[in-house]
């Protein structure tokens, strides 16, 4: 039995030690994809949230603002999927994110059906963002460690380089 403890402690620690590896990289490039397909959907003007987002905003004109609102979902997805400029790509991210919880302000008769409690199937579309935002936070933990990352990476390429 002490045999199977150890042999599970050993499995564990090697599955734990993979995700603390690769588990934010993976977010990071799942989001990136997520923004960039539902920001394509919307440039392409075939986005199933395109008359959602109209009505929200209704003072602006959806002929240009869907697609708008689509090129800064790509330029999300971009910015995740290859890490460029991480801290303005999630400044934008914390933005749209925002914008989407409009609904729950403006149009609150597409998101509750009769109580705060009671989502309608807008509702939690608009509330499941909060695990986007969430996983946003996630990664904009990690954009100090991606500097230095890069920092060293450059450092060392520099160094090759002299010799």
């Amino acid at each position: 039995m002490e045999g199977l403890v150890r042999w599970f402690d050993r499995v564990d620690r090697r599955v734990v030690a993979w995700f603390q590896r690769h588990s934010v990289p993976i977010l990071r490039v799942a989001l990136g994809i997520v923004f960039v397909w539902f920001g394509g959907l919307k440039i392409a003007g075939v986005s199933p949230v395109a008359d959602l987002v109209a009505t929200t905003v209704a003072w602006l004109p959806a002929s240009w603002f869907v697609p708008f609102l689509g090129v800064w979902e790509v330029a999300i997805g971009v910015g995740l999927l290859f890490r460029l400029f991480l801290r303005l790509t999630l400044l934008l991210l914390a933005a749209q994110l925002a914008g989407t919880f409009l609904v729950l302000l403006v149009r609150p008769d597409l998101a509750f059906a009769g109580s705060p409690l009671l989502l309608t199937l807008t509702g939690e579309f608009v509330v499941k963002n909060l695990v986007l935002l969430a996983a946003g936070m996630v990664l904009a933990s990690t954009v100090r460690d991606e500097e230095q990352t890069c920092l060293a990476t450059g450092a060392r390429r520099s160094a090759a380089r002299r010799e």
